[in-house]
């Protein structure tokens, strides 16, 4: 009887991992073969690195997305990343006990609210701050602010988790050797951990590019390459919500084209995280 549910179960697993396969197949089949077709039509060249985006005149650049997309995402490294991996080294090894169960909660409060509320959030708080204090509303640097906002659920848990898995002897030893409390945790525990770190980064960025209706409601949504990080920028998925809806022929294939540009820079995000955990494994 044991061996019989053995079997079933791992029938049931077997099938559960080929649906999950199946939809990443059916995927890609949909997104290359509606998108390399219009990639074809357009020019590979004219469409990566075209700078107008006008599709009444049939001009299908998406360099000035690409760009937007790119600047963003930086901007929410730049402005998430420290707070994260600073706030997940203070959870993990500075944080007194009665407040840690408080602090990881809000952590994973943040990771539940919806990103529209996010964008809400920018609107009203973030849009008419940068307006006064920099003197451009609606911008990449909002934008970027908000971002940096959001992926920080994202990497403070991955990172407090890979915190935690670091081995108590090297704190231990360097406590031993003479370090301080503080000094054996950044120079000791926190390169131990880097790896999980590192990954922590990547699914940060995963997050950021992939984000939508937050972005639409903060960025802009200008199809021009930006002059500077107060100016207004559109990014690809912002690109593909805002016009799909009206969207026909060549002008709809040109979209799910950018849905491909998007779907393979997802891909190697993916592929950079693997390879992080590889090194960790060897």
């Amino acid at each position: 009887m044991n061996q019989l549910k053995e079997k079933v179960m791992h029938v049931v697993f077997l099938l559960a991992a080929c649906v999950s396969i199946l939809c990443v197949v059916l995927i890609c089949l949909f997104l290359f073969a509606n998108g390399l077709p219009a990639i074809g039509e357009i020019g590979p060249l004219e469409f990566l690195l075209g700078t107008r985006w006008k599709p009444g005149n049939d001009l299908f650049g998406i360099a000035p997305m690409i760009l937007g997309s790119l600047f963003v995402t930086a901007g929410a490294i730049i402005f998430g990343v420290p707070f994260g991996v600073l706030t997940a080294v203070f959870l993990a090894r500075f944080c007194p006990k009665r407040f840690h169960g408080l602090l990881s909660s809000a952590v994973s409060l943040m990771a539940g609210i919806p990103s529209i509320v996010y964008g809400f959030f920018g609107l009203v708080v973030l849009v008419p701050w940068i307006r006064i204090a920099f003197g451009g509303g609606k911008s990449i640097l909002t934008a970027s602010l908000l971002l940096g906002i959001m992926i920080l659920p994202t990497v403070i848990s991955v990172s407090e988790a890979a915190l935690r898995a670091v081995p108590s002897s090297y704190y231990e030893g360097a406590l031993a050797l003479g370090a301080s409390h503080e000094r054996s945790v950044f120079f000791t525990v926190l390169p131990a951990a880097k790896s999980g770190i590192m990954a922590a980064i990547v699914l940060g960025i995963g997050r950021a590019v992939g984000e939508t209706m937050a972005v639409i409601m903060v960025a802009g949504n200008q199809a021009v390459i930006p002059s500077g990080i107060t100016k207004g920028v559109r990014t690809l998925t912002a690109n593909i919500v805002l016009e799909m809806g009206y969207a026909a022929d060549l002008h709809r294939e040109a979209l799910i084209a950018t849905a491909v540009v998007l779907f393979i820079f997802i891909l190697l995000i993916n592929l950079l995280l693997s390879v992080i955990k590889r090194r960790a494994l060897s």
